[in-house]
């Protein structure tokens, strides 16, 4: 299990530098990476594809950084216990001695007869 979560993380921090790069070379401006290499004399075509790819780019590596994490999450958890499993009910014995008729058993105590108190109304200011 060591192995997948290091190889896991090492994943995740991979895909962290590749988005750091990617959006360092993003310009908000639409020069970004086609700015530096093509220059001012690029077709607008060639722009619009550049930064298409860094957009979807981005959106891929942070989609891809989140579905490792949540696979780290995954493969790495503690198994959870249920309830069913955990705590076995008592298994009753049929023999004739240790069951008791219904009509001799003892009620539940009641629960007690006094009456829960009744709030009491505060005064507010300004109010009746």
């Amino acid at each position: 299990m060591n192995g997948i979560f290091t190889l896991l993380i090492i994943l995740i921090m991979i895909a962290c530098v590749l988005l750091i790069i990617i959006i360092m070379a993003q310009n908000p401006k639409g020069g970004g990476l086609s700015g530096t290499f093509g220059g001012a004399s690029s077709a607008q075509f060639g722009v619009q594809r550049t930064n298409e790819f860094m957009d979807k780019a981005t959106w891929t590596l942070g989609g891809l950084i989140v579905g490792l994490i949540l696979l780290t999450t995954i493969l790495t958890a503690p198994p959870v216990r249920s309830l069913s499993t955990s705590k076995k009910a008592p298994q009753r014995t049929s023999s004739s001695t240790s069951q008791v008729p219904a009509a001799t058993q003892k009620p539940a105590s009641a629960p007690a007869s006094t009456p829960a108190p009744v709030p009491q109304r505060v005064p507010v200011p300004g109010r009746p």
